[in-house]
């Protein structure tokens, strides 16, 4: 690839809309090939037997084994032409160990006998006693009860792999084609397709097989100024979702109809890509926004990202704890404030929660990577701060006795650690749309999509850019901006909320690719919400003055 079409690839958004990250020693494959069963269940359950029964000899109190196979695909086009097919599988065991209160890992690609897999896990034995010599304070490990043998399968209605390559290219190029129809100069289309077939078994009696599939269309138009040399972008409104092909397949019913067409559990990329072209032209000539103070309409599309980097990543406990601080950073919501019970994270109208069980979610699975059930669970109550994101060996430090079911590896061969459930903001219980939401506004602005951030170290201080900006003036909309961006703190900002729309605009944004850890790894998750508003929020023009 060169660099002209690399700076197109990034112009795609910074999170969740790149390829998901390739697993550890993926190979390519036909496409065909994605579609060869894997492992048989009894196949993986005699290795997995084997890992823990090896692991114990050698003198583990407790051990796990995840077998993975992973699947991708990707199809990236542009303007007329396909720039790539990629298809990779990734398959191979992971071992994880206690001994002596310590904790060991090892792996190994392609496992599919039992001497190897035991001399895995004899080897993450190994490791585990030559850590325990630098031991300070034994691992906790809360109990948890075997579900013995168990499955979860993504109830996706098609399987985005057995649709053919063909088919999915006649797609992005007739996309590409009405874009260029409707003004684009330059238009990048991408589709991703995952696959993950999980299989974890623990020494305390859980063998669970699990099926996910993750589905994620993508493209970036843009348009340029003849005249002046100028251009502009629009990024698409979709989501990458825990759905199949059936996500691109749009019923009319899922339309929700109004300022701008919402879309619910469907994706209508060529209706989203048409209007991207006439709104990346519109962009070109609209008003340059005044900085002051504004009342803030955020549509789901864009909020999801909001959500994700001050909610999401502050409200993660290994973070809390300062386990992050080397990479992104640590949190300001620090356990005194919790322990407070009266810690205002944001106004009544604000009640955030973790759910890892939510339909169509990039999260959705039945148990995680430590043989947790998987549920949901409230982080902020009525604006208070409630509860933190914490696996099995950190709830004791919050008083909880059981995980909360959000341990996760990205693949076979990482060792699984605490990650992001899907954080969401609760739909607001009145009825609420968003144009009787923006009749109630007199001086604001209403953002569609997400744009560039930033956002400090403590998740604390941040500035959000958008795709779409519209004035809005006396409870209407006035027209187009562009160069907005706002300027807040994350306690300033959800404390400004006053207003969430009704469950009936609820919505989930996402991202592919949320990466976190040293060496570091690639999770999927997903942020829902209804339209909000925000009172006097800072905004500041960004237009680059020459």
């Amino acid at each position: 690839m060169n660099r002209r079409d690399f700076n197109q690839m990034l112009g795609l958004g910074a999170v969740g809309m790149l390829a998901p990250t390739m697993p550890a020693f993926a190979r390519s494959v036909s496409a065909e090939a994605l579609l060869e069963p894997g492992l048989d269940i009894a196949v993986k359950k005699r290795l997995a037997d084997a890992a823990l029964n090896a692991a114990k000899a050698k003198g583990a109190t407790y051990a796990d084994v995840r077998i993975g196979r992973y699947l991708n695909q990707s199809v990236l086009t542009r303007e007329n032409k396909v720039q790539g097919i990629i298809n990779t599988e990734s398959f191979g065991v992971g071992v994880r160990v206690i001994v002596n209160g310590c904790w060991g890992f090892a792996s190994v690609g392609d496992a599919r006998n039992e001497s190897v897999v035991a001399k895995a896990a004899e080897t993450a034995v190994s490791i585990a006693k030559a850590n325990a010599r630098l031991l300070t304070e034994p691992v906790q490990l809360a109990p948890q009860k075997g579900f013995g043998e168990v499955s979860w399968k993504a109830p996706i209605k098609q399987n985005g792999f057995e649709v053919p390559v063909k088919e999915k290219v006649e797609l992005l190029l007739a996309c590409n084609a009405a874009a260029m129809k409707n003004g684009a100069n330059f238009v990048n289309n991408v589709m991703f397709l995952v696959n993950e077939q999980k299989y974890f078994a623990s020494t305390d009696g859980t063998y669970a097989d699990q099926d996910i599939h993750r589905i994620g269309p993508s493209f970036t138009v843009t348009a340029v100024d003849p005249q002046s040399g100028k251009f502009s972008t629009r990024n698409s409104l979709s989501a990458p979702m825990g759905m199949g092909y059936e996500y691109l397949q749009v019923n009319p019913a899922d339309k929700v109809t109004g300022i701008t067409t919402r879309y619910n559990t469907g994706y209508d990329m060529l209706e989203d890509i048409t209007l991207a072209a006439k709104q990346a032209k519109e962009k070109l000539t609209a008003k340059s926004v005044e900085a002051g103070k504004y009342d803030l309409v955020l549509d789901p599309s864009h909020t999801w990202l909001t959500i994700h980097e001050s909610v999401g990543h502050p409200l993660e406990l290994d973070r809390v704890l300062g386990y992050e601080a080397n990479y992104a950073g640590t949190s300001f919501a620090t356990l005194d404030k919790w322990q407070s019970k009266n810690f205002q994270y944001g106004s009544k109208q604000v009640n955030f929660f973790a759910d890892k069980v939510q339909p169509n979610s990039l999260g959705a699975v039945g148990w995680d990577d430590e043989g947790v059930k998987t549920k949901k669970w409230d982080l902020v109550k009525d604006g208070v701060l409630v509860n933190y994101q914490a696996i099995r060996d950190q709830v004791h430090i919050i008083g909880e006795k059981e995980s909360q079911g959000c341990c996760y590896a990205d693949n076979w061969s990482s060792v699984q650690f605490q990650r992001m459930a899907n954080v969401s903001l609760a739909p607001g219980k009145t009825p609420l749309s968003v144009e009787q939401m923006i009749k109630d506004v007199k001086k604001g602005i209403y953002i569609i999509g997400d744009g560039s951030f930033s956002i400090d170290q403590q998740r604390y201080n941040f500035q959000f850019g958008g795709q779409l900006f519209y004035e809005i003036k006396d409870g209407q909309i006035a027209g187009m901006l562009k160069d907005v961006s706002y300027q807040a703190n994350t306690r300033e900002f959800w404390n400004s909320c006053v207003a969430v729309c009704d469950e009936s605009d609820y919505r989930l944004g996402g991202a592919f690719n949320d990466g976190k850890g040293q060496p570091s790894q690639s999770s999927a998750v997903s942020h829902g919400s209804a339209t909000a508003r925000f009172s006097g929020v800072n905004v500041i023009n960004t237009a680059r003055k020459i």
